[in-house]
């Protein structure tokens, strides 16, 4: 019996990823013009060190290539991490929008199991459009990895992935809690994690009260290991503080967020939230 439970949610959660699949394939448009812009955003962060010492900003302890890395790292890993958040809040936003989403909450699923094959899909397709962009962007760009250590960036990276699927569940719940602002809200967040991430800068040009958020934040920490990783060399050993502190705040987001989700769940079949509109 226990065999067969488990079949059939591996059967569920692939599913779920496949079914996400098929949604992008229909929306293929949008995807080759969110793709173009990922590609113009990176590029254009490239653009922006290399022209650094042209507006002022250079002289003779700054080091333009180390800057143009940074920023070109920072873009990169903040296109995939915040995609990887970003969709769970989406795709319970289209389900709605497709009339589909009552239909899923009665399917004989476990929630988890549902929300876990959206963030499995969302992984795949992250690193997959991550690494398009990356080639765009050494194809443009002279960038030098000879003193990176790759297995210490991936061991950071593989160690986020639970904080992330949290704060994606998290985003989740906003579509549910209010159908009409739900995604705007979900950008909302998204904006203000790139603001206290440490995506472009360091938090210490931020004032006080943003750092302390940019210190809660499990973004902060994922990029902040991988640069120390793809600009200084630090290896698995190296990161082995960083990486337990991202699996730490994950065992708490994760559960919290399915336990939120859960309430947001019900609170909308209550108030009869599902419908679609517009």
């Amino acid at each position: 019996m226990t065999v067969d439970i488990r079949r059939s949610d591996l059967s569920a959660l692939l599913g779920f990823a496949e079914r996400q699949l098929y949604v992008y394939k229909r929306y293929w448009v949008w995807e080759v013009v969110w793709l173009f812009y990922s590609i113009v955003s990176v590029l254009s962060i490239g653009f922006l060190a290399s022209g650094l010492d042209t507006i002022g900003a250079g002289g003779a302890g700054f080091d333009l290539h180390r800057a143009q890395l940074y920023l070109l790292i920072g873009a990169l890993l903040w296109g995939y991490l915040s995609l990887v958040f970003m969709e769970a809040a989406y795709a319970i936003a289209w389900e709605r929008w497709e009339g589909t989403i009552e239909y899923t909450f009665m399917a004989p699923v476990r929630r988890v199991t549902h929300l876990m094959g959206i963030c499995l899909f969302a992984i795949g397709y992250g690193l997959a459009r991550t690494f398009i962009v990356l080639l765009a962007a050494i194809a443009i760009f002279d960038i030098d990895f000879s003193h990176a250590n790759v297995a210490g960036a991936l061991f950071v990276l593989v160690a986020s992935i639970a904080p992330l699927i949290g704060l994606a569940i998290l985003t989740s719940v906003l579509p549910l809690l209010s159908p009409q602002k739900g995604e705007q809200m979900s950008f909302a967040v998204q904006g203000f994690m790139l603001l206290v991430s440490g995506v472009y800068y360091p938090l210490t040009v931020l004032p006080a009260p943003l750092q302390l958020a940019g210190a809660i934040s499990p973004l902060t920490y994922a990029l902040a290991g991988m640069r120390r990783s793809l600009l200084e060399g630090a290896g698995v050993g190296e990161q082995l503080p960083t990486a337990g502190l991202l699996l730490a705040m994950g065992i708490v987001l994760v559960p919290a967020g399915i336990a939120v989700f859960g309430w947001a769940e019900r609170r909308a079949k209550r108030l009869g939230l599902l419908k679609r509109s517009g």
